[in-house]
């Protein structure tokens, strides 16, 4: 049974998650949604047609993991990624803010989830540098991952935009995340209104 979040929590949050996007909206601010993702051979096709009468067959190995790491814009139509093969460790995530705050201009707020990454001494020990940079990071309550936009778009990714040749082979994978990204907000959108 999944688990809910604190409902009086999980109102505040929203209050705050408004006022943001609405000062976003406004160009006062710059905001963010931020997560990773991990990509590998084994499929995520929840379904799959074919010839009546002929077998459809994905072959199954292990895999490197491809993690997909992003920060997509409040309104949808842009995201800055980054691709690690294998999976991201708190040092690895401290670099991936690093960059990203060095790219902004305005303050910019970035709204992610509580992961063990996300709350690591190691990235802890470094939001007072972004902070002083204009970064500002505004964590969601625990169990709701539904306030997060980027989640959709991993959900497009898996479920839509990767077709079945993605699985055929790990360069295939490779090959295909990374045109889906360089398409995204261009042949790959998502209308989040």
């Amino acid at each position: 049974m999944a688990r809910k979040p604190d409902e009086q929590e999980y109102k505040e949050f929203k209050k705050i998650q408004e006022l943001n996007e609405n000062l976003a909206n406004s160009e006062v601010i710059n905001l963010f949604y931020y997560d990773e993702s991990g990509f590998s051979l084994d499929s995520n096709i929840p379904y799959a047609w074919q010839e009546k009468g002929r077998e459809l067959t994905i072959k199954k190995s292990r895999s490197k993991n491809i993690t997909i790491s992003g920060f997509l814009s409040n309104n949808g139509q842009s995201l800055k990624s980054y691709k690690t093969i294998g999976f991201v460790n708190s040092e690895m995530l401290v670099k991936i803010f690093d960059d990203f705050s060095t790219n902004i201009s305005k303050e910019t707020v970035v709204i992610l989830d509580n992961a063990p990454t996300h709350t690591s001494k190691l990235f802890s020990s470094s939001i007072e540098k972004w902070n002083n940079l204009g970064l500002k990071l505004l964590f969601l309550p625990p169990y709701s991952p539904q306030l997060n936009k980027i989640e959709t778009l991993w959900r497009f990714i898996k479920y839509q935009w990767l077709d079945i040749s993605s699985y055929l082979s790990f360069e295939n994978l490779d090959n295909n995340l990374e045109k889906i990204l360089l398409d995204f907000g261009s042949k790959c959108t998502i209308n989040f209104s």
